[in-house]
């Protein structure tokens, strides 16, 4: 595991990424200071993203986590996959779902269907990386919030994983070709 770091092209250095997360909660701030929302936390991808935005948002909000996967440390995605629901009532919230990255689609429009059916008032996402391709296939094609954009390459770093290790990882990293078999 540690050659797949090594060999890896650094996208996004942390002081970038930390610019970046800047420059989104500027923008949620902007949006919904004023609804008392409740962030969600997609894990396990979200946790690095909601721990670096949360103290960036100077106003009083919920936290709460959501569990649902299609990855389960594997490279590509399957069938989404429900572990924990939160335990914050969503009935006549503002929610802001955060997420590691914007690939597909396909969990974010799931989490963002499930929150509207338990009673969201407004369903909002914000992810850390947006991947740039033309395979978007929910019916959400970007989120409403997004810090940084790259390139359609299998990434690991602040919270997404290459085959479950590298969320740690101190930036936001391409894995190589000979490490995702393209």
């Amino acid at each position: 595991m540690l050659d797949v770091l090594k060999q890896a092209e650094c996208l996004y250095s942390p002081k970038q990424i930390d610019a970046a997360i800047d420059a989104m909660a500027e923008k949620i701030s902007s949006v919904m200071a004023d609804k008392l929302p409740l962030l969600l936390c997609v894990m396990n991808g979200g946790i690095i993203l909601t721990g670096h935005l949360a103290p960036k948002l100077s106003f009083p909000l919920h936290i709460d986590y959501i569990h649902a996967t299609r990855y389960r440390e594997q490279l590509t995605g399957s069938d989404l996959h429900w572990r924990v629901s939160p335990a914050t009532s969503l009935q006549g919230r503002a929610v802001l779902l955060l997420d590691d990255i914007f690939d597909e689609g396909e969990t974010l429009a799931a989490i963002r269907r499930w929150c509207l059916e338990q009673g969201a008032a407004d369903v909002y996402s914000a992810v850390l990386v947006d991947k740039q391709h033309d395979r978007k296939t929910a019916d959400i094609k970007q989120a409403d919030f997004t810090a940084l954009y790259a390139e359609d390459k299998y990434l690991f770093g602040y919270g997404m994983d290459y085959k479950g290790f590298w969320r740690n990882a101190p930036g936001i990293f391409a894995a190589s070709d000979a490490h995702t078999g393209s």
